[in-house]
């Protein structure tokens, strides 16, 4: 990949409202770098070139009328294709809806474009979001950026190459076990994970209904506050969603550059599982972040969460579970037409017991009362975000610390207790081993989005001199600039 910069959303935004340029440069200079790159990274199912270009016109026309509409007003975003969008095929990665055209969109999607954004298409997945490698045998293999060779991770990895590239200046995901900040950290990006039920899943195809979340991908802590203020709210449809009004992270996190939050912050670090059996050099990057975040003041508070060995467990089994019980009735008219990995998965979810998801369930439980104690006494919990290389692709199993390890169990490892238990966490990059990105993981407490990001953003302050030059925004980008 060139080494390029790329441009933010809050640059961007600047940029906008300056009038240093316009969303159709803005639009045009991502829908160019689609047509120099995805040929071979394969981040996008489909480009709606023609009607982003059009969004953006009708933006640039309400902006010189002087009605923004929101933050995103104007701004070119990616959506994966798992998530409805009216008038879009929405394939989720399969062959099955190759042809699917929904006629109402996802809740996230309406508040984007009740904002202004301009969506510029729909990004790969693995298939129907049943993985982590976005390896799909329907649309294509998606790449990672910084080398083609390995997996961008998954299941959002088409969104995530997207933002890492500057294909689009934001991408929305969804994250069940991991399929946020798996990719971020493989691709070197920010990926945010809200607490569940903060963010609408109505619209989303559903993976495992009591897993599911949509998040959202992003070159900085700040755009990732941006975008999370944008889709979060209730919405009554969904029963699982959180009565509550929209986030204000992004106000608050710009405020706070003024005005620092008073006393320290107080780190929780969980040794025995979140420290356990990491590559040494993923493990000095991260434990050289924390170094740093003392010397600025934190303070590292030990804990010990006792069930987080189980916590996988619980999770592959409730998630395996209710995969299959969406899939079943399609599964038994179809099963040819799942890819060989996804109808594996489908055949191995029919396994467990209800003996089994019971004790999952109890299970969940317990990790969810232990992280309750551990933040009386912590604002956030910090870990790496991955614990192994990322894997090349087509690998099925990885090499640990002289062990040979199952790759998709590895990715997951670390990520999936957030998940099982519904607690915020985001990836944000603090460094390289094997000339690949390392993510750092910053896990809250529920409805601790704000804290996560201000952990997250004092990270990337003292990391940015340190991340690839490809990753640095620009004041302003147009179309010559690619």
């Amino acid at each position: 990949m060139p080494e390029r910069p790329t441009l933010s959303l809050t640059e961007a935004r600047a940029a906008l409202d300056r009038q240093e340029t316009t969303s159709r440069d803005l639009t045009d200079a991502c829908l160019a770098r689609v047509h120099e790159l995805d040929a071979d990274l394969r981040a996008f199912i489909t480009v709606d070139a023609d009607g982003a270009r059009q969004r953006a016109d009708r933006a640039d026309e309400q902006l010189r009328r002087g009605e923004r509409q929101g933050p995103l007003h104007g701004l070119p975003l990616a959506v994966k294709d798992n998530l409805a969008v009216a008038g879009q095929i929405t394939t989720m990665g399969s062959a099955i809806f190759r042809d699917h055209v929904p006629t109402q969109s996802a809740d996230v999607v309406d508040r984007l474009e009740e904002q202004g954004a301009v969506i510029l298409g729909k990004t790969n997945l693995h298939e129907f979001a049943l993985g982590v490698t976005t390896e799909n045998p329907h649309y294509g293999i998606c790449r990672n950026p910084v080398d083609r060779e390995r997996t961008p991770g998954g299941s959002s990895g088409g969104s995530a190459v997207a933002v890492a590239t500057g294909m689009a200046l934001g991408a929305i995901g969804s994250d069940t076990s991991g399929s946020i900040r798996i990719p971020a950290a493989a691709c070197g990006i920010v990926g945010l994970k809200p607490t569940y039920g903060r963010v609408s899943t109505q619209g989303c195809y559903p993976e495992s209904w009591s897993l599911d979340h949509v998040g959202v991908l992003a070159q900085t802590v700040q755009d990732a506050a941006m975008m999370l203020d944008a889709i979060s709210g209730h919405d009554p449809r969904v029963p699982s969603s959180l009565d509550l009004l929209p986030t204000t992270t992004a106000r608050d996190l710009h405020d706070e550059q003024d005005t620092p939050p008073a006393g320290p912050l107080r780190i929780g670090i969980e040794e025995s599982f979140f420290f356990h059996d990491v590559d040494p050099e993923i493990e000095t990057e991260v434990r050289s972040t924390l170094e740093a975040l003392v010397a600025d003041g934190a303070q590292l508070v030990p804990l010990t969460l006792p069930s987080l060995g189980a916590s996988i467990f619980a999770l592959t089994v409730i998630d395996t579970a209710e995969t299959t019980a969406v899939h079943e009735a399609q599964f038994r008219r179809r099963p040819q037409d799942y890819g060989e990995d996804v109808r594996l998965l489908l055949e191995c979810g029919a396994i467990p017991s209800a003996v089994d998801y019971v004790q999952s369930q109890q299970i969940r439980a317990q990790v969810r009362r232990e992280f309750q104690e551990a933040f009386a006494g912590v604002d956030v919990i910090v870990a790496p975000t991955l614990p192994i290389q990322t894997p090349r692709i087509g690998e099925a199993t990885v090499h640990l610390n002289g062990r040979e390890a199952d790759r998709d169990q590895e990715l997951m490892r670390l990520v999936g207790p957030a998940n099982l238990v519904g607690l915020p966490s985001i990836s944000v990059p603090c460094g390289q081993a094997h000339g690949m990105p390392v993510g750092l993981q910053v896990i809250g407490p529920t409805l601790g989005e704000l804290a996560v990001l201000r952990a997250a953003a004092r990270v990337e302050g003292l990391v940015g001199e340190r991340l690839p030059a490809q990753r640095r925004p620009l004041p302003h980008i147009t179309a010559d600039d690619v």
